[in-house]
């Protein structure tokens, strides 16, 4: 029997020599993103007919009075319509762990990147020197007036999480968090291909979910909207499961997502390592953060036909090299390939705001 094995993109690959091949690129780059403008500037300084004086002073003044005799204005005189903020405060950037907002600012340019390409979207990189929830929260929301939406990357969990509530709750723009909604998304369309391939359907499946983070808590919920009737989550400290004694306090507020996970998922209350839960299971998500941590005996010990989409970049659970035992398929699989939905999705809760 075939065996199907999701994978990063990047991962599937061969390019020998991407370290140097990155670090030289960015170097004489020196940045991936820029300004440009939309007026052209051979006749802004023409004292008849040149745009100077509209887009700045004098003119820009009577502009500048409307807005703040009507607020919403801004979304039709100014790019706040199509403004993105990717605020990040480095502390679990891909697979790397905390490395600081220095070392989060080229994945952010990146992102920025896409959001233009794919999106037409002008989206900042903010990488802010704070990790403290509260001053993330005042952050994001002074920075409201210039921005359409905002989405969070890279923030670690749990703190994420209220993170996220708190500015859903007190912004009036939209709020995207990529590592949890992005990841969700493309992970469902996934699966969904993957199960019409093996003729199966998402109510008579087992998903083991390695990692109960930001992405693993996105992938549940929506693999729960979706229909699916077993998925047993696992984190550093194996299986999540109703009573386990780390989730009992009903007040630890850094533990309410993963007694929710509890509350929802692993119906039989499998308990142990992923080893113990793996036996049996259909699918495999991993999205722990740890390389290597899925070998090849636990594939085999998977149901055939299984499914495995190992998401931890930039080095996966497993690798194709470590997994292939027999004939297989490997689809190339990365959330990039999602953002033109996300961004028409950003773009049409701004306009839903706008017409508000």
């Amino acid at each position: 029997m075939k065996r199907i094995i999701y994978i990063p993109f990047h991962v599937s690959q061969c390019f020998l020599n991407i370290k140097e091949d990155a670090i030289n690129l960015h170097r004489m780059l020196k940045g991936k993103i820029e300004i440009h403008n939309k007026i052209s500037v051979e006749n802004a300084f023409d004292e008849e007919k040149g745009t100077l004086g509209l887009i700045y002073t004098p003119g820009v003044a009577y502009v500048a009075t409307e807005i703040n005799h009507n607020k919403e204005l801004a979304y039709d005189y100014t790019s706040k319509w199509n403004n993105v903020a990717i605020v990040c405060d480095g502390t679990r950037v891909l697979g790397l762990g905390n490395i600081g907002p220095e070392g989060a600012l080229p994945v952010m340019e990146g992102k920025s990147v896409l959001f233009k390409i794919l999106g037409g979207i002008n989206a900042f990189p903010l990488c802010i020197a704070t990790k403290e929830k509260e001053e993330i929260i005042r952050f994001v929301k002074a920075i409201q007036p210039v921005f359409g939406a905002i989405n969070i990357e890279d923030i670690e969990s749990p703190k994420v999480f209220a993170i996220i509530k708190r500015l859903q709750d007190e912004l009036s723009i939209p709020v995207f968090h990529d590592d949890q909604h992005g990841t969700a998304v493309i992970t469902l369309a996934a699966l969904t291909n993957s199960l019409i391939l093996t003729n199966r359907k998402i109510d008579s499946i087992k998903v083991v979910i390695s990692g109960a983070g930001s992405a693993g808590y996105g992938i549940f919920k929506i693999l729960e909207k979706a229909g699916c009737k077993d998925i047993v989550v696992t984190d550093s400290k194996g299986a999540i499961y109703i009573g386990r004694n780390d989730l009992k306090k009903d007040d630890d507020d850094n533990t309410a997502f993963k007694r929710e996970i509890s509350e929802k998922t692993n119906p039989r209350k499998l308990t142990g390592n992923l080893a113990d839960v793996i036996r049996g299971a259909d699918v495999f998500i991993g999205v722990s953060g740890r390389a290597g941590l899925l070998n090849n005996e636990m594939v085999r010990s998977m149901n055939h036909d299984a499914i495995i989409f190992a998401l931890t970049n930039p080095d996966p659970e497993i690798l194709p090299s470590d997994a292939l035992t027999e004939d297989y398929i490997i689809p190339k699989v990365n959330d990039p390939r999602i953002l033109p939905t996300v961004t028409d999705t950003i773009k049409d809760a701004i306009k839903s705001h706008m017409r508000r």
